[in-house]
């Protein structure tokens, strides 16, 4: 900070830390990580992951199919958004030869029959609905069929001639590792009484981060809890494991360092909010955090409403900061565990951005007060 002077907010990527959880998805989950792009897009991460071993990526739209083809070039995607247009069908088979195919309804089914060539090298991966209540966000109102209408799905898609596989999703920031098993027992349920040959498992996402109020296991416990469970299944010898990580894998990778701009008594304006890097904090994914210390602060706390840069009354953090009650413009403060979401959920919104990028080789390290 005392270098850049900075006036803007700074991303502050740890690659080491995107390496290490590689590892721990690389060494002990017994199949193949997909990387979910969605949750960080930056090329750096891209190639960090993808340098730490994580070949396979969890794209949702043809954007990101093409920024990982242009960054990782031997990589291999997976369309597992649940819907798609045909276009995007189309594209990703014909000119990034993506064979994986996620869907969660009949029509979904006939859009793809319709515009792909009926072959067993394609995978159809019906995804079954899981509601768990161990979750921050919960996606099954949105996407998921029933274990009976996946049967259905399951059985046509392979009548019309695909490979077909399972998957789902127990939601983001999984607080609780039996909401695999829950996932699991749905697919085993979408499964009785079928012969249909399985190409897939897809345990999906959902993996935490570490966050203020989310107390969560280590990443090792989520990974043996559904290694367990998946050993006492009878797959199919060529049945591939799956899961998509992406708050997993990089939420350690990047901190924010957001500059006070004004103080008004027990309030403070920063140059960062809820319509940039911090749109988690409106969910109640409370980042770690510290002040930068280029200057002794007060011993004395006190909990200070912060505001972030638009002119929305909206744009500010849902729960107060609890700072050295000194605190004055021009401080800065480092918000911790901001690779998930942050950055792919920016806005520009009033013009308000940030591009500053720096890279550290230290850990992050909070000097949080008592909550407020």
């Amino acid at each position: 900070m005392e270098a850049l002077h900075p006036e803007v907010p700074v991303v502050c990527v740890r690659s080491h830390a995107m390496e290490r959880a590689a590892r721990v998805f690389t060494e002990q989950f017994p199949g193949d990580s997909l990387y979910a792009v969605k949750c960080n897009p930056s090329a750096h991460v891209l190639a960090t992951l993808s340098a730490a071993g994580i070949r396979h990526f969890d794209t949702a739209s043809m954007t990101e199919i093409e920024w990982v083809s242009s960054q990782v070039p031997d990589a291999t995607c997976y369309f597992m958004h649940p819907v798609k247009s045909r276009a995007a069908i189309r594209e990703a088979y014909s000119r990034y030869a993506v064979r994986y195919f996620a869907l969660d309804h009949r029509a979904e089914l006939d859009k793809i029959a319709e515009e792909l060539p009926a072959s067993r090298d394609v995978v159809l991966v019906v995804r079954v609905a899981v509601l768990h209540s161990a979750v921050v966000y919960d996606l099954s109102g949105k996407f998921g069929a029933s274990p009976e209408e996946a049967h259905e799905i399951m059985e046509e898609a392979y009548r019309r001639g695909f490979s077909v596989g399972l998957c789902f999703h127990v939601g983001s920031q999984c607080t609780d590792a039996q909401a695999y098993i829950s996932g699991i027992e749905r697919v085993v349920a979408a499964r009785a009484g079928s012969a249909t040959p399985l190409r897939c498992l897809d345990v999906g996402g959902g993996f935490p981060g570490h966050y203020l109020e989310s107390p969560v296991e280590e990443l090792d416990h989520y990974l043996s809890t559904i290694a367990g469970r998946v050993e006492e299944l009878d797959l199919d010898p060529d049945c591939r494991l799956l899961c998509e990580p992406g708050r997993g894998l990089c939420e350690a990778g990047e901190s924010l360092v957001v500059q006070v701009q004004l103080k008004k008594e027990r309030s403070i304006y920063l140059n960062d909010g809820i319509y940039g890097s911090m749109t988690e904090e409106g969910t109640g994914l409370r980042h770690r955090h510290r002040m930068v210390a280029t200057r002794p602060f007060s011993q004395t706390r006190a909990p200070f409403t912060a505001y972030g840069p638009t002119c929305d009354s909206v744009d500010v953090l849902p729960h107060p900061l609890v700072l050295p009650d000194d605190v004055r413009e021009g401080d800065w403060l480092e918000f911790g565990n901001m690779g998930a979401y942050g950055v792919a959920c920016s806005t520009a919104f009033n013009g308000f951005s940030q591009e500053t990028f720096v890279a550290l080789e230290n850990a992050f390290v909070a000097d949080d007060p008592p909550l407020a």
